[in-house]
């Protein structure tokens, strides 16, 4: 697929990465508010006990993508739900977007599955052959180790910044791997110091454009209907492989 369609089909996968405060169901956070900034081998540590204790995961999402060069700037708000794998199954994830434009997009079982509503089609993505490429994006997130993340990014810790009333501690992360390299230059994330997860995320492309990813309205480990992660209803829907 093109370049530009491919990153964004891959930063689609990354919805599941930026967490926010834990708003229920979790176990107590890890304050640590007033003391002196944390290095980065305590953040990697308190990111490791989080993500050890997520399973699910809802939020409100709004994803901002800024192309430099025509000087534009897009929105697109949604919800997101997120169930950890388990017991040999992948993790499974739903995207319902409402503005600009409303569709499904499902990750499930090595595909993806986009539902556009208005013209009544499902487009299906393979994406068996992108295992490694999705998996190394998935260590942002979703209760994967540390340990695996700085295999795969050289990462910096920054600076303390207040986000949203919440004090965070901001990280660099800079592709290791050629094939992450060639999609992203570098990304920054903003770690909860409530919930030592990613407050907000933002994405560098390698001509200069950039996407922010921010989360809001977050429940945690909290059980869903079966059918969360169907696509709905779409009587008479054509179904379109994309590769």
């Amino acid at each position: 697929m093109p370049l530009r369609l491919k990153l964004t089909f891959v930063l689609l996968i990354l919805v599941a990465v930026p967490l926010a405060p834990l708003s229920s169901g979790a176990a107590a956070p890890l304050p640590r508010k007033g003391k002196l900034p944390p290095d980065l081998s305590e953040i990697l540590s308190r990111m490791d006990e989080a993500g050890k204790r997520l399973r699910t995961l809802s939020a409100n999402l709004e994803y901002t993508k800024v192309t430099v060069l025509v000087n534009d700037k897009s929105t697109e708000q949604g919800h997101l739900f997120f169930r950890k794998g388990s017991k040999g199954k992948g993790e499974e994830i739903r995207i319902e977007m409402q503005q600009p434009e409303s569709k499904v997009i499902l990750f499930k079982k090595n595909k993806a599955e986009i539902y556009l509503p208005k013209i009544n089609q499902i487009q299906e993505y393979n994406l068996e052959q992108k295992t490694g490429l999705v998996e190394e994006f998935l260590l942002l997130g979703f209760g994967a180790e540390t340990g695996d993340l700085t295999k795969s990014y050289n990462v910096k810790y920054l600076k303390e910044e207040e986000l949203g009333g919440d004090t965070t501690a901001v990280l660099e992360l800079i592709p290791r791997k050629q094939s992450i390299a060639a999609q992203l230059t570098k990304i920054q994330m903003w770690v909860s110091e409530d919930s030592w997860m990613p407050a907000q995320q933002q994405f560098f492309e390698p001509g200069g454009d950039y996407m922010i990813a921010r989360f809001t309205a977050i429940k945690v480990n909290l059980k869903f209907p079966p059918s969360t992660f169907d696509l709905p209803p779409s009587a008479g829907a054509k179904i379109v492989k994309m590769n």
